[in-house]
């Protein structure tokens, strides 16, 4: 047993390089990552121009804190604030997903004064301590993390329940992904956003969009939310496929909020390396249209996934897709990993096989998955086994 604290279920599998949509391991075999690593690697594995980024940022300066200017980061607000169709939020940058909703959260009780919030079942914002405490997943608090927040918990979609709570006027704010990751890809659908928005807008509750696995451009918009055409939140939180393996997240914060300082802080978020990172991803999305691109392939995808022999649904949307069955699918999805060598995600759904490749993958790519379903899907029956992974 080495020092690692190792709390993960692991596969058996020690990966030493990569390069768009392939994986290599230690003994020279390749996979096909249709995984990303949790949906982060956006633009593919050691992209060329974002590699040649950070290889120029690190030679240069890779790191200094926020006790100085870093022009930079205003060049980088700036870009994606247009391209992300956001251009009058302001950009705040961390390190991870959990941080980034940390901080919208504390953002949001600053900004009102109120102590509760709201959030829905099957929702996953991660395990920093307020994040937990809008996280729909009990078994992740540790006994002091019990109680610490005030959170209302709703269903999805469900209006009239959300708008007796928030007609009390005592919610800071409502957190809510673009379509739930871990929690198992439900959506909120686009009439729930626009009436969500108003709602918030009667009754001084701000809007968290939690967009960390749902967005740059992985849906087809470049935020999932934006499927509701014209709804903005008052808060996005990003991370994942921002910076392409590179670990950065950020918050877009509406210019109505008054940035005050010592409010707050972080020493390694927005550094030069990061931001390089960032305007990478952010240049060959544009460039090389992967939003447009996601949503082709993915609806390619969506289409022959359905019709594999066992799957009762595909749910999500572009290269955010679930295969769900009626069994759960850990064993499946090892055999994908040992017999077909590919990489497949799961979900708190234990019947809910995830996709979530590089924007860059292809036609082929999908058909290599759909060949190594229909061979283990052959007997309409999917494996069953107790241990998840």
């Amino acid at each position: 047993m080495g020092n690692y604290f190792d709390v993960y279920g692991r596969y058996d599998v020690a990966l030493t390089s990569g390069k768009d949509c392939t994986v290599t391991d230690e003994n020279g075999q390749q996979y096909l990552d249709l995984y990303g690593g949790h949906g982060v690697i956006s633009i593919g594995h050691a992209e060329p121009r974002w590699l040649k980024a950070v290889q120029d940022q690190a030679a240069k300066l890779a790191f200094y804190s926020n006790a100085v200017r870093i022009p930079s980061q205003d060049r980088y607000a700036n870009k994606l604030a247009l391209q992300s169709g956001y251009p009058d939020h302001r950009l705040f940058m961390v390190n991870s997903g959990a941080e980034a909703n940390e901080n919208a959260l504390k953002l949001a009780s600053f900004e009102t004064g109120r102590t509760a919030f709201a959030a829905f079942k099957g929702g996953w914002h991660g395990r920093t301590a307020a994040a937990l405490g809008v996280t729909d997943d009990a078994k992740l608090n540790a006994p002091f993390n019990q109680g610490l927040i005030d959170c209302t918990w709703l269903e999805l979609n469900d209006l009239e329940a959300t708008t007796a709570l928030l007609n009390k006027k005592e919610t800071a704010a409502i957190i809510v992904e673009g379509i739930q990751g871990v929690g198992g890809l439900n959506e909120p659908s686009p009439e729930f956003l626009v009436a969500l928005r108003e709602l918030c807008d009667e009754t001084g509750t701000l809007l968290i969009f939690d967009e960390i696995q749902s967005g740059f451009g992985r849906t087809g918009h470049f935020f999932a939310h934006q499927l509701a055409e014209g709804v903005q939140g008052d808060i996005v939180t990003m991370a994942k496929g921002m910076g392409n393996g590179f670990p950065l997240a950020g918050l877009l914060i509406d210019a109505k909020f008054e940035p005050k300082k010592g409010s707050l802080g972080t020493t390694f978020g927005g550094n030069p390396l990061a931001v390089a990172a960032a305007e990478a991803v952010l240049h060959v999305l544009k460039k090389d249209q992967l939003t447009a691109r996601a949503e082709t392939i993915g609806a390619y995808a969506k289409t022959c996934l359905e019709q594999l022999p066992g799957v009762l649904e595909i749910k999500g949307r572009g290269l955010m897709l679930g295969l769900l069955f009626a069994d759960p699918v850990s064993e499946l999805r090892s055999k994908l990993v040992y017999d077909h060598h590919i990489f497949t995600g799961g979900s708190n759904d234990k019947s809910l096989l995830r996709v979530l490749p590089p924007l860059t993958v292809t036609k082929a790519h999908i058909d290599k998955l759909i060949m190594a379903l229909e061979q283990e899907l052959s007997t309409n029956e999917l494996p069953k086994i107790a241990k998840s992974i």
